[in-house]
């Protein structure tokens, strides 16, 4: 794409499939927050690709015509889960909440973070992280496996 030159992409980003990647472009941004960075249109003004930012992380979209996943062979998007990590999820609920948005409100979690979940418009989950801790409590007859790596 023109003008991409994947400054400040670092790590992981997500990149989502909708049928409407222009109602998703304004549900993210009111929703979360996300900002617009940009938006590819077909010659019938359907947006077929936009990236936005979650603070300083890519989040890329995908609008799919109804054949895509035909033409490609697969039935369909593959299931995924999205993180975004924040400073208080408590705040990002209120958020998410004066939109309208339902979910699941934030709670402790025994892996040492807070967190609320929200499925999107298409059917994307959402789960907003607040680091609590580095302590795990491991569930009875769970154990910590750590695979031996060179140089990690």
């Amino acid at each position: 794409m023109a003008g991409n030159d994947n400054a400040g992409f670092r790590g992981i980003g997500p990149y989502l499939y909708y049928e409407d990647a222009a109602a998703a472009l304004e549900w993210l941004a009111e929703a979360f927050g996300f900002t617009e960075v940009a938006r590819y249109a077909d010659e019938g003004g359907i947006v077929r690709e936009a990236e936005m930012r979650a603070g300083d992380a890519p989040v890329s979209l995908h609008g799919a015509d109804p054949g895509y996943w035909a033409e490609q062979g697969v039935p369909g998007p593959v299931g995924h889960m999205c993180i975004v990590y924040v400073d208080n999820v408590d705040a990002q609920w209120e958020r998410i909440r004066a939109a309208g948005v339902n979910g699941v409100a934030p709670e402790d979690k025994p892996y040492g973070a807070r967190i609320a979940m929200v499925t999107d418009p298409g059917g994307h989950q959402w789960t907003f992280w607040q680091h609590l801790s580095d302590t795990v409590e491991l569930d009875e007859g769970w154990s910590e496996i750590k695979a031996e790596r060179p140089g990690l």
